[in-house]
């Protein structure tokens, strides 16, 4: 609740030039400021903490042990990383109620006397990791802002005050990364830095003193100023006399009292804003053909294609079993050429609502349905501009967007949902599937010229059953992986566990082998695997015995059966597999069709 005091603090004072301090800080770095005094009384904030402005923080009490009376009484700067699970942080992490994610606090400090704290909070997982990605350049870069406050709140200082904050203000904005404009209540431009005025593409002599509607026409900035409400990340187009400019911006109000004395806009190069884009979601480690475990004939094969595969720019289909390793054969492939600086977008296309899939590929403009965001958002396909897409599932992309998708593999123009501009895109396009596409062509379930588009280079990851070979390499890989990531102490398996996993036909292929290892050696009570550790369905199928009372017969078409098998996933799925494979074991068309169809494999 609101608290007023009989004596009011050094910061109280400046209650005004604090607020529009914290609003320019919010406005440059993206992220949410709050300014304490020394009685944990909040005099500005920004977003959800402007609120709070009146307000006493923890309690009002300095020594309970939370972040700001920490900072308060020991006058030293503290980075919280994971507020949320932190009783440290604040009481309301004990009530279940905190909403901050992280902090970076600094002591306010005024000729040798505490006069508050100043904290820049993440209050979302993307602020979070910005904040953290950033946090000692950000702790400079707060403490900066404190010796400006501090300034500010000196007696001393009074009569120069006005001036020297200006100064400082746009000292620190120069030293900025972001492009930084402020106007005034008018409008006018009252400062944009040398970021800004490079973006913009002319000097900063030339801006400064122009209405901002002469130089970004048409722009919302006004609208700000007269209803003081702010916008975050709206893309705008502007032309000039010269050229044309595209701008991810965000806009805040700067206001004093009641009223709203001007606004500050911290844009981007739209291209760059979707590479930042991209660096949020692009976490993984970079994976390259190293990762593809094994030594047999057709994995060695499938290494070298990848390594080729890798040089060119044509699209790759990769087909193959559910577990085989499909996607990482398109990171290994991404990452071992020439587009490895670019993004790597992964897209499963059969795990997005059908409604959603149009919007989330090919992205959308600002309106173009309810609920769409303020200024709409890029589709992946822009996001992994001169990079690769990797449309995994791709048999699961709905018949009615695949006309457009094939638009975009042959224009390599893009339109967000609702847009009336294209944008070009130049990605690259991998594809998988463990469907038979070419059925789904006849059945009127794909269309054929998108396959062609699509399947401009296949690629076939063989099975695990017809590279038993790789398959104890494989095992003492993922218990190596297990040690390292459980620590806990596995020296091996018996043999009989070697044996049969050799024989079982692993339906679920490297995927069921891994998490089977997972299991195991999570279930195993002494340093070495036994059989009775192996899961009961595998157990219970040792396909690969042989019982003594077996006939000839049924011996060899158990070899036939395995070695057609074989044969069929090595040629993997393409236009006239069975002519092939009927060239390649010397017998008719007729004859390899009867085999197939009595062994069960047609």
């Amino acid at each position: 609740m609101p608290v007023s005091l009989k004596n009011p603090s050094n910061l109280g004072a400046i209650r005004s030039d604090a607020q529009v301090i914290a609003e320019a800080i919010s406005a440059i770095i993206e992220l949410d400021t709050i300014i304490v005094d020394e009685f944990l009384i909040v005099i500005a904030g920004t977003g959800r903490f402007k609120e709070r402005v009146g307000v006493k923080e923890e309690g009002g009490d300095l020594h309970a042990g939370y972040l700001y009376g920490r900072v308060i009484t020991r006058g030293k700067a503290e980075i919280v990383e994971d507020a949320r699970n932190d009783l440290r942080y604040d009481p309301s992490v004990a009530e279940g109620t905190a909403t901050e994610l992280a902090e970076i606090c600094c002591p306010i400090i005024g000729h040798g006397k505490i006069l508050g704290v100043i904290g820049l909070v993440a209050v979302t997982d993307d602020q979070r990791q910005y904040l953290l990605s950033r946090k000692r350049r950000f702790l400079e870069f707060v403490r900066r802002m404190a010796q400006l406050l501090a300034g500010s709140a000196s007696e001393t200082e009074a009569l120069q005050n006005s001036t020297s904050v200006t100064s400082q203000l746009k000292t620190i904005i120069e030293s900025i990364d972001n492009a930084i404009l402020s106007v005034d209540k008018h409008g006018t431009i009252l400062h944009c830095n040398q970021v800004g005025a490079e973006l913009i593409q002319r000097t900063k002599r030339s801006i400064i003193g122009k209405n901002i509607s002469k130089i970004w026409p048409g722009t919302p900035i006004p609208d700000v100023l007269k209803n003081g409400s702010g916008y975050h990340w709206h893309e705008e187009s502007y032309q000039s006399a010269n050229h044309s400019m595209t701008f991810m911006v965000t806009v805040n109000p700067v206001v004093s009292g009641s009223d709203v004395v001007g606004a500050v806009a911290s844009f981007k190069d739209v291209a760059d804003f979707r590479q930042k884009a991209y660096d949020m979601i692009a976490m993984a480690p970079r994976v390259g053909v190293d990762a593809i475990w094994g030594e047999s004939l057709p994995i060695r094969k499938l290494r070298e294609t990848i390594l080729q595969v890798a040089q060119s720019n044509s699209n790759v289909l990769i087909t193959g079993e559910t577990g085989t390793g499909k996607g990482l054969v398109a990171s290994a492939i991404h990452h071992s050429g020439p587009r490895l600086a670019g993004p790597f977008i992964p897209v499963n296309c059969g795990a997005i609502p059908d409604n959603l899939i149009e919007s989330e590929l090919f992205g959308y403009r600002e309106g173009a349905f309810s609920g769409a965001k303020k200024g709409g958002k890029p589709g992946k396909f822009e996001l992994a501009h001169n990079g690769t897409m990797f449309l995994d599932e791709i048999g699961d992309m709905p018949l009615r967007l695949q006309p457009k998708l094939l638009h975009i593999l042959q224009t390599k123009l893009v339109e967000r949902l609702g847009g009336i501009k294209s944008i070009p895109v130049n990605t690259r396009v991998l594809s998988c599937t463990n469907r038979n596409l070419e059925r789904m062509i006849l059945e009127k379930e794909f269309r054929s010229d998108l396959f062609f588009r699509l399947n401009v280079i296949p690629i076939h990851i063989p099975p695990l059953r017809v590279r038993s070979n790789d398959m104890l390499l494989l095992l003492d890989k993922f218990l190596e992986k297990f040690r390292l990531n459980e620590g806990k102490v596995i020296n091996g398996v018996s043999e009989d566990v070697k044996e049969l996993f050799i024989s079982y036909s692993w339906p679920g292929n490297v995927r069921e082998l891994e998490n089977t290892v997972e299991y195991m050696a999570s279930m195993a009570s002494k340093d070495i695997i036994t059989i009775d550790n192996v899961p009961a369905r595998i157990r219970n199928q040792r396909q690969g015995k042989i019982s003594p009372d077996m006939s000839l017969d049924a011996l060899l078409q158990r070899y036939e059966k395995n070695l057609l098998r074989e044969k069929l996933d090595e040629i993997g799925n393409i236009p006239g597999k069975i002519d092939k494979l009927a060239d390649l074991l010397h017998v008719s068309r007729a004859t390899l069709y009867r085999k197939l169809k009595n062994l069960g494999l047609k």
